[in-house]
């Protein structure tokens, strides 16, 4: 049976229609989050470095490539502010410019981060004809203030699958809102990375306990594939 993960302890998934309904290929997209390069190039010069994320990058496009197979829709989310810098340097600056910034030793090269027409807005992770890309997030979430919400709602997406970084801030804003809106979500654990061990261990047990479900990729790819989800196949897609 797969597993899930409740407060960092490894579960057997319960054999219940409210939990079978995450797994309903037909309503799920993979949500992946910021993995370009403003945060992934090794380069001194990179605006916002997430080095953790960089792992990733070939298990992600993996997951994809799966997910892709079973027929379920690859959405890539990708922060872009405006050269002017209208919609955060010159108005009021997203806060992880102090905080974060301050807590790293400063980041030299912040003030390009994100910069639409820039390197730094070029994904890492594998985009193929069909994926989607929403290129409208200003701030933490992946839904602000972007169309993410209404592309899902236009597919028929009740069910999304969280890829990506940062797990503490972009991930774990994007699993809040995300069940907020209404959606059932799923955080996948070794396919996402943040700030370092503590905080990543830390949001992991809050979106579990709060947001949806996390799960590694393995467990997941089995809830989508063994019988675990065959009872409410096709039933009930409230």
């Amino acid at each position: 049976m797969p597993q899930h993960y409740l407060y960092g302890e490894l579960r057997t998934l319960p054999s219940t229609e409210a939990y079978r309904k995450f797994f309903d290929i037909a309503e799920t997209a993979v949500i992946c989050i910021d993995m370009h390069k403003g945060h992934l190039s090794d380069a001194p010069e990179c605006p916002c470095p997430a080095p953790r994320g960089r792992p990733l990058v070939g298990p992600i496009d993996t997951f994809h490539d799966t997910a892709r197979g079973m027929g379920i829709r690859i959405v890539h989310v990708k922060s872009q502010l405006r050269k002017s810098g209208a919609d955060d340097l010159n108005g009021i600056p997203s806060a992880w410019r102090l905080g974060f910034s301050e807590y790293v030793g400063g980041i030299p090269n912040i003030a390009e981060h994100a910069i639409e027409g820039s390197e730094w807005t070029d994904l890492v992770t594998r985009v193929e004809p069909g994926d989607e890309i929403v290129s409208s997030k200003k701030r933490l979430s992946a839904f602000y203030p972007s169309d993410l919400d209404f592309l899902l709602r236009q597919m028929g997406v009740k069910t999304i699958v969280l890829t990506g970084i940062m797990t503490d801030c972009c991930i774990l804003s994007t699993a809040f809102e995300g069940s907020n809106r209404n959606y059932r979500v799923v955080t996948v654990r070794d396919l996402v990375a943040g700030t370092n061990d503590e905080l990543e261990e830390a949001a992991l047990k809050i979106m579990s306990l709060n947001t949806g479900l996390v799960m590694d990729s393995g467990d997941l790819i089995e809830a989508w594939t063994s019988s675990y989800v065959s009872a409410s196949a096709g039933s009930d897609r409230r």
